[in-house]
């Protein structure tokens, strides 16, 4: 076949249609090659047929088969020769194996062995797993194979990914160094062109250093490193320096000698496909398309997940704060009661549900992958995150108890025609009936004028202007308080869509669920304001277009109060960032 795929599964099975299997010398990592001993049909010796690592196969060579089928044996020229080729192949990069043939009575008592009738002296050399390196002596080179084993095409942009969520990869195989190294430059662990030097080494070399060296090389940096050649334990020893020094590794693996390592590791990843059972059992995580970008994207997801959980913490305890601020505020100024219980209880209940559930969905934001690493004791709630909630908690407070006053000391511009009152009045309203007797209020006395405010459908209090402060006279100021407490409260929910992300780079229609759990909890306060039996029930009175305006303008600089503090905080995140690199460079 013209095809080199096709060839050699022609040739091979016209080889396995040819010989027939005897033993098997199975693959161990101390020789690193394995044999097949079959004898071809009709024969009546043996023959066995090696394949290994090259630096394991070639020494153990004492001839090469040239093509025209010659023998000749193998001398020191021959094996720079074959040498430089392997090198020259790794450096493509393919996987290489080389190919031996011990023929004949070379192979000794086994030149006989029959698998149906073996003799006690074939059976024990077979069983005993030590000589095999001395069966597979005085071999005859025949070959070499390069297997090119592309990495997927995404891997490189996963990889990355990584570097700019702060994100090491470190890679451990049992390639060559040659080969190591160049599939790290495709696939974008190492630049093309860096050195690296301090960055790749086989397992030998690594171990072979001190310990403090391992761990300085291995954990004063942010670098990604390459491991060639290494042993199931050279896996668990990294990753134990790892944790060692407070690294939170995450370690991929397949085969049964990779569990310890995958057990060991704070995140053990498995392979689905391609992955042991053994493995499978030990690991924490298994991918099931065995795709190294799908870590990626599961880091992506995870912190997402974090940050959608800090933002639902975000929203209820500044909205909450708030609430407790216009209270403790309330008594502060001496005001009367502007949110009753049942007010705060339908807010809490019902109108603050819908958004911080649908937080929950928000979309990772832009630059999630750029940022970098939690540290494993990071603290959730930071003094600059509690800071940034007491600041909105006492907006929300502010606005909520400043409409109320608004409304009867400056709201000039409504349709009722109420009368204003001055501050010292509404500071002052449990002893109203006194301000006549009190000095302070000699030149500012309490004389509201209840005429136009009666005339459109208001109260006429003139006989009690006491209980213009206090009972239904109140109502349509606690209407405004808890209308402008809800608004404030949707629009710090679209604030908590992202941490430090203005609303400009992460608009609020990124999550149609909050845009629809806004839209609920609106709709829910519509209906007890405007429903008449629901209003007297919570003591509130429809709004009119004016009022509106007026709970806009108190509510909407919430969203100007975040965006500076978000703005701080990217100033913030940024500078802590590069003093971290920095530090760790």
């Amino acid at each position: 076949p013209a095809d080199a795929a096709a060839a050699a599964t022609h040739y091979s099975s016209v080889l396995n249609a040819g010989h027939e299997r005897q033993a098997t010398l199975e693959f161990s990592r101390s020789r690193k090659s394995m044999s097949v001993l079959s004898r071809q049909v009709g024969a009546r010796l043996n023959s066995l047929f090696v394949k290994g690592a090259p630096e394991s196969v070639l020494p153990r060579c004492s001839a090469v088969r040239l093509s025209d089928g010659s023998t000749v044996p193998m001398s020191e020229a021959w094996r720079r020769k074959l040498r430089a080729q392997f090198e020259e192949m790794a450096r493509r990069p393919l996987r290489c194996l080389a190919l031996a043939v011990k023929e004949g009575k070379a192979l000794g008592p086994l030149a006989t062995y029959d698998k149906d009738a073996p003799r006690p002296a074939q059976t024990r050399l077979l069983s005993d797993t030590s000589r095999f390196a001395s069966i597979e002596s005085g071999l005859t080179f025949v070959g070499l194979v390069g297997i090119k084993d592309p990495a997927r095409p995404e891997v490189t942009t996963a990889i990355g990914r990584c570097k700019q969520a702060g994100i090491r990869v470190v890679m451990i195989t049992g390639d060559t160094k040659p080969t190591a190294e160049v599939i790290a430059r495709e696939i974008g662990i190492f630049p093309e062109g860096e050195s690296l030097q301090g960055r790749s080494f086989t397992g030998a070399e690594f171990f072979a250093l001190s310990a403090e060296k391992r761990r300085e090389l291995l954990t004063e940096h942010r670098h990604s490193m390459v491991f060639s050649r290494t042993e199931p334990r050279d896996k668990q020893e990294l990753v134990k320096i790892l944790r060692t020094a407070g690294e939170v590794p995450a370690m991929t693996g397949d085969g049964v000698n990779d569990a310890p390592a995958l057990q060991q590791a704070s995140i053990g990843v498995a392979m689905g496909i391609a992955g042991t059972e053994v493995a499978k059992e030990a690991a924490d995580m298994i991918l099931a398309d065995d795709n190294f970008a799908t870590i990626v994207a599961a880091v992506e997801e995870g912190r997402a997940i974090y940050m959608n959980m800090k933002a639902f913490i975000r929203y209820l305890i500044s909205s909450n704060i708030g609430e407790v601020a216009s209270i403790f505020l309330t008594a502060l100024l001496g005001f009367p009661e502007g949110l009753i219980p049942v007010q705060l209880l339908w807010v809490n209940l019902v109108t603050d549900g819908p958004p911080a559930t649908a937080l929950g969905f928000n979309p990772p934001d832009p630059d999630i992958m750029r940022r970098p690493p939690r540290r494993a004791d990071d603290q959730l709630i930071t003094p600059w995150v509690f800071f940034r909630y007491m600041v909105v908690g006492l907006y929300v407070g502010f606005a909520t108890v400043g409409v109320f006053g608004y409304w009867y000391t400056a709201y000039d511009w409504s349709e009722y025609g109420h009368p204003l009152i001055s501050v010292s009045h509404l500071s002052n309203w449990g002893k109203c009936s006194h301000f006549g007797e009190m000095a302070e209020f000699t030149s500012d006395p309490y004389a509201p004028d209840f005429t136009t405010w009666a005339a459109n459908g208001g109260l006429d209090l003139s006989a009690k202007p006491c209980d213009y402060m206090t009972g239904r006279a109140k109502n349509t100021a606690s209407t405004l308080s808890l209308s402008v407490l809800v608004t404030i409260e949707m629009f710090n929910a679209l604030n908590a869509i992202s941490e430090d992300g203005s609303l400009l780079q992460v608009p609020p229609w990124v999550n149609p669920w909050l845009l629809l759990a806004m839209f609920v909890s609106f709709g829910l306060h519509f209906v007890i304001m405007y429903v008449p039996v629901l209003a007297t029930i919570f003591s509130i009175v429809p709004l009119t277009l004016n009022d509106w305006l007026l709970v806009l303008a108190f509510s909407f600089p919430v969203i100007i109060v975040d965006e500076a503090l978000k703005l701080v905080g990217r100033v913030r995140e940024r500078t802590a960032f590069h003093r971290r690199m920095e530090k760790e460079e």
